[in-house]
Formats: C-alpha cells, sequence, structure tokens
C-alpha cells in the first residue's frame, strides 16, 4: 500500500532528462522502481503502516533501483544503492491529524534519496547491504510483523507495475470505492429527500477517513464523509475539496454514518470494497457497492478515462497546452522523446 508513481516517476524523468535517454530506457527504469518500491512494500506489514508513511519509507527503494538501472549500476554498486536508500526511509502519518502537507515532502525526499543514493554508488559510496534484514536494519527498526521471505518470493509473477492501481480521483485512496458507488447512485437522479447515507466499508478506511467536519482541501481530500457527499452531487474533481464546496456539502456530509463491514475488512488489501446506501424521505433504499476500487487491475480505466485524468491534473497543475504534453508521453512507447513540462505563466 504505497504511490510508487509519485517516487520513481520523477526520479527517473530528471534521470533520464540528465542522461539524454529516449522513451523505452526511460519506461524499463520505471518498470525497476516500481518493482522494488512495491516488493518493499508489500512485506512490511500492517503495523508498520499504522505509523509509516509506506510511500515514504518504501519508496526510496523505488527511486534507487530506477536510478540505478538508468546509471548502468554493477550488481555490486546496486546493492550499495538500496543500502543507502533505506537508511534514508523515513515518513511518519501524523500529518493527517491536522491536515498538514507532510505527505508531499514524503514523495519528494523518497524520490531524492534513491536518486542520491544511485548516485553516490556510481561514484564508489558504500551502503550497508543487509539493510533490509540486518539486526539493526529497516525490518527490525520499523517492521515488527514483516515477511522478508516474500520480498525474492514469486519471481515468475507479472511485474509489480502491471497489479498497480490508478486513482481516478484526487482523494485519498481509501475513499476511491464508496465514491464509485456514489457516483452511480447520483447517476439515477438528484436526491432532494436524503434522510441518511451510509457507507460500509473495511477498517483502514475507517481508520484512515473518519472526519465528519473536514476544515482544510486535505482533510476533506481524507474524509469519507465528504467524498461522499460530493460523488452523490455528481463530480469529484479538485474544486470539490475547497472551501465553497465544503460550505455546500457539510449537509449532506453530516448525514453520512461509517460502519465497519468484516466482509469487506476480511477482503482487504486484497480488494478494497465499501457499499454506499441512501435512505430517502418516502422510504426507499437505495444501494450499490464495490468490490474493487476504481482503477484497481480489476476495474481499470479506459484509455479515455485515463487521459481525462492526466488532463485534469496537468490543467490544475499549470501545464501548459497538456494534450501535447500527453501524447508525449503516449509515443514513449514507441521509444519517443521524452516528454518536456512548460508551465503557464
Amino acid at each position: 500500500m504505497l504511490h510508487p508513481g509519485c517516487v520513481v516517476i520523477p526520479a527517473s524523468l530528471t534521470l533520464a532528462h540528465d542522461l539524454g535517454v529516449q522513451g523505452h530506457k526511460f519506461l524499463t527504469s520505471v518498470l525497476w522502481g516500481f518493482e522494488a518500491a512495491c516488493r518493499v512494500g508489500m512485506v512490511v506489514g500492517p503495523a508498520h503502516y499504522r505509523i509509516w508513511h509506506n510511500t515514504a519509507t518504501c519508496g526510496p527503494f523505488g527511486s534507487a533501483m530506477a536510478s540505478a538501472y538508468l546509471l548502468g549500476l554493477s550488481t555490486a554498486q546496486t546493492v550499495d544503492a538500496l543500502g543507502n536508500a533505506g537508511t534514508q526511509s523515513a515518513g511518519l502519518w501524523q500529518f493527517l491529524e491536522t491536515g498538514a502537507m507532510s505527505k508531499h515532502l514524503h514523495a519528494g525526499r523518497a524520490a531524492e534519496a534513491g536518486l542520491i543514493a544511485a548516485t553516490l554508488a556510481k561514484a564508489g559510496f558504500s551502503g550497508p547491504p543487509a539493510i533490509l534484514e540486518g539486526d539493526t536494519g529497516f525490518f527490525r527498526a520499523m517492521c515488527p510483523d514483516a515477511n522478508p521471505a516474500a520480498v525474492l518470493g514469486d519471481p515468475d509473477a507479472p511485474w509489480q507495475l502491471l497489479g498497480s492501481s490508478i486513482k481516478p480521483w484526487p482523494s485519498c485512496r481509501h475513499t476511491h470505492p464508496a465514491i464509485d458507488a456514489a457516483l452511480e447512485l447520483a447517476r439515477l437522479g438528484a436526491f432532494d429527500d436524503i434522510a441518511k447515507i451510509r457507507v460500509e466499508t473495511y477498517a483502514a478506511a475507517i481508520d484512515v477517513c473518519d472526519r465528519a467536519r473536514p476544515q482544510s482541501v486535505y482533510e476533506a481530500k481524507f474524509s469519507l464523509q465528504h467524498c461522499v457527499a460530493a460523488a452523490l452531487s455528481g463530480a469529484v474533481d479538485f474544486a470539490a475539496f475547497e472551501a465553497p464546496a465544503r460550505a455546500r456539502l457539510a449537509a449532506a456530509a453530516s448525514r453520512v454514518t461509517l460502519e465497519r463491514s468484516e466482509a469487506y475488512t476480511g477482503a482487504y488489501p486484497r480488494s478494497w470494497g465499501s457499499a454506499v446506501s441512501v435512505s430517502l424521505g418516502d422510504g426507499r433504499t437505495l444501494r450499490r457497492e464495490r468490490t474493487h476500487a476504481k482503477g484497481d487491475p480489476e476495474a481499470p480505466l479506459s484509455r479515455d478515462e485515463m487521459i481525462a485524468k492526466a488532463t485534469m491534473l496537468l490543467t490544475h497543475g499549470g501545464v501548459a497546452a497538456p494534450g501535447e504534453l500527453i501524447e508525449s508521453v503516449l509515443a514513449l512507447a514507441d521509444d519517443g522523446p521524452l516528454p518536456v513540462l512548460a508551465f503557464n505563466a
């Protein structure tokens, strides 16, 4: 459970530009980076996730592996890079309490850590080879219920990137199955007489996203109540988390109750599911459920949905000519040149 893309891709893209490589080599580095980050991420255990932000702690292994590939490091040098990436692992969930912006810092520093570690390894800077399993290493310090053997387990399995999910909406991933179910309900028509909204989901989603009255953009993105209210209104975009939307949706969010479902909790994290029920004033109850979050490998986004999501992100980020940038990204599959980001003035 981590976000490998926001760590691996910035490190890979930066280094690939510096080295002047083309699309296929860049894409291969991303593949390697996802593999390392995800293989560490899937073995750290639930106890680690309760305190440590996995993107920050497991991400450096991914950015280091991607950078090692691009730099052409030897096996010994790659071990050095991974060792020094792991010794920089850090990042705590405490930011959630106040909605602080630390999560973005975590991703950036994880990308930086792996890139620095690989660059140093290229210059002969050594790192601890047993950084994961050593007596004073990563697992011993931060992962009381880790499963170290799984790091190298099932070597013939598909690449981890193929099992990764794509988020269609700009909120915490734990809110996404409920958002998807609520959006389907919204397509049935406007509800002016909602008496109660019930969300059934898994325990981790409630632990992270139970915020009945979010007071900031960031808190709203980690609020199941707000996200479901926004989805029932028909739109979950960046504007849905700003102050005007929070005020407009506050009454609907106050009618949302969260319920831990043993069925969804037992299936998590193999599947991220939720159900949303809307009780209307006329006595009817409408319910929709999701076994998987939209964007999971089991419920993938279409090409058009991927492009729409990228367009939303690039436009929000102030990227000039987002359509042209998207086309250049798609051309990487044909070994095209690396995309260059240009921002509006």
